[in-house]
């Protein structure tokens, strides 16, 4: 069950079909707790927020955690204006969610007090910069932090799990971000050891990445290239490219 934003939904929607999943767009305060109440998982995104979407994203996520579903959210664009900063946090306070995926502004921003600033839904920092914050976030809530970047850093506990797939060019498709993250919830929806679950839709989005760009001849058919490349992953694909 996905509450996102206008710019990703369709990219989404179809990354999710590609690897095998069933993903739903729902957003009205009316059924979200209906729909949850469905759901292997729930995926919290605050790309384009309106205050009856956050009502939503409040009403869906308190059902999630009374049903014990796992929540996935990411705050995109965190630190850019008040409100949404705001709102990821009080999302946070409220229900904890299982799973937080941002880059490192976006995480860093989640802290009170501190924050390297964004650009729009952009990154201002390299992603080994949030993982102190990220720590004391993962302390605090219990939840499993992802700060994604050229590396991305999953903390759980004293581990951290670095993941190094990926390519440049998936910084020019738009919604790639948010992609991950509904895949984290995918995955999730299926493990319930959500570090690992993280580790396991980053390492797919970052491999599925890599070998989409060794065709793509830019960003446009990057991304149906990405989609194809989900849909057609093998094991061996993720065996022999894996960097963790």
């Amino acid at each position: 069950h996905n509450i996102t934003n206008y710019v990703v939904m369709n990219t989404t929607a179809n990354a999710l079909l590609a690897i095998g999943a069933s993903p739903v767009m729902a957003h009205a305060i009316e059924e979200v707790e209906e729909m949850v109440a469905m759901a292997g998982a729930l995926v919290m995104n605050i790309g384009t927020l309106s205050d009856k979407w956050v009502e939503s994203m409040f009403s869906a996520a308190r059902e999630a955690k009374k049903r014990n579903i796992p929540i996935i959210l990411d705050p995109v664009g965190a630190g850019a204006t008040r409100y949404r900063t705001e709102t990821a946090r009080k999302l946070i306070k409220t229900v904890s969610p299982s799973i937080i995926r941002g880059n490192a502004s976006e995480i860093m921003a989640l802290a009170p007090g501190k924050g390297a600033g964004t650009k729009g839904v952009d990154s201002t920092a390299l992603s080994h910069t949030a993982i102190d914050t990220a720590s004391d976030l993962n302390k605090t809530h219990g939840s499993v932090i992802c700060v994604s970047g050229e590396t991305d850093y999953i903390i759980d506990s004293d581990m951290i799990i670095k993941i190094k797939n990926g390519h440049p060019m998936m910084s020019r498709v738009t919604g790639l971000g948010c992609t991950a993250s509904a895949l984290c919830g995918a995955f999730a929806a299926v493990n319930s050891n959500y570090a690992m679950a993280v580790a396991q839709a980053m390492a797919v989005m970052g491999i599925a990445g890599e070998i989409a760009a060794e065709t793509a001849a830019g960003p446009g058919s990057m991304q149906i290239a990405l989609l194809d490349t989900l849909y057609r992953l093998t094991k061996s694909d993720i065996e022999n490219r894996l960097r963790i």
